[in-house]
């Protein structure tokens, strides 16, 4: 069944290529929502059945979508709705050190996330709301083990991570060994899209260290996290339009890039 509904997304993200699809001046930059209405009615129907299948089978997955973002992710997976504009095409290459480069990392500091966001045309109201996204998944022991022994290189633990919430870490997550441990990134709901992230920074209960500095490090995220943390409508709000900002960062269009058969590589096999 998988199988051949996959054939028939492929087929309805191929087709459109036989009409103009492109749509001169319109908000988005030539992505719409309504992109294969006409072209596959069902695009959505389709996607959305198959993506609940995957989670599932395995929670985990919806994390990774939220953290791809799924190219056009049509799906609601808990939390928010969003219309998506849709008709983002894929490119015809990728790098390694330009995702290196533009994408956060655990340990950066909040002046370097927000710069890396601002060289995408994003704001701070989008490092915050899309933040947020660690509501769900999971992450490596590798990832946060500095602020368990060693933040500031004086042996120590970050002062700003709740001692008894750093203890119950430290007995998955050792000195040496266990890199690939997984904890969850919101500990309270793990599987569920909700506000508690925000919550848990609150009680010094966040995850990384790139999560904890949202509250310590600047009067404006920090208000950006309160007002989340006891508005979850607001955050929903919030983090939709980021999603949708975050969308249309410089999408393919029309005839660039290509449609691949295969997200893990080029349709020529290279």
């Amino acid at each position: 069944m998988a199988t051949s509904m996959g054939s028939v997304v492929l087929l309805c993200l191929v087709s459109p290529l036989l009409l103009p699809s492109v749509v001169l001046g319109h908000p988005w930059g030539g992505l719409f929502p309504q992109f294969y209405d006409h072209s596959c009615p069902k695009a959505k129907e389709i996607v959305q059945s198959i993506v609940a299948q995957a989670v599932a089978k395995e929670t985990r997955m919806a994390a990774s979508l939220v953290r791809m973002h799924f190219h056009d992710c049509f799906v609601k997976v808990g939390g928010p709705y969003w219309d998506v504009p849709l008709g983002r095409r894929d490119s015809l290459g990728a790098s390694i050190q330009g995702s290196n480069n533009d994408i956060p990392a655990p340990n950066n500091t909040l002046p370097t996330i927000i710069t890396k966001f601002k060289r995408q045309g994003l704001n701070v109201v989008d490092v915050v709301a899309l933040s947020g996204g660690h509501t769900i998944g999971m992450s490596r022991c590798t990832s946060f083990r500095q602020r368990l022994y060693n933040q500031t290189g004086n042996g120590m633990a970050d002062s700003t991570l709740d001692v008894s919430y750093a203890a119950q870490l430290r007995q998955g997550c050792p000195r040496s060994g266990g890199d690939n441990n997984l904890f969850p990134l919101d500990f309270v709901t793990p599987a569920k899209f909700d506000n508690f992230y925000y919550k848990n920074l609150l009680a010094g209960k966040g995850l990384l260290s790139s999560d904890e500095v949202l509250l310590t490090k600047s009067a404006e995220t920090a208000a950006l996290v309160k007002a989340y943390a006891a508005d979850v409508n607001l955050f929903f709000q919030h983090f939709a339009q980021s999603m949708v900002n975050m969308g249309s960062i410089s999408p393919l269009t029309g005839s660039q890039g290509e449609i691949r058969k295969n997200c893990r590589k080029l349709n020529n096999g290279h």
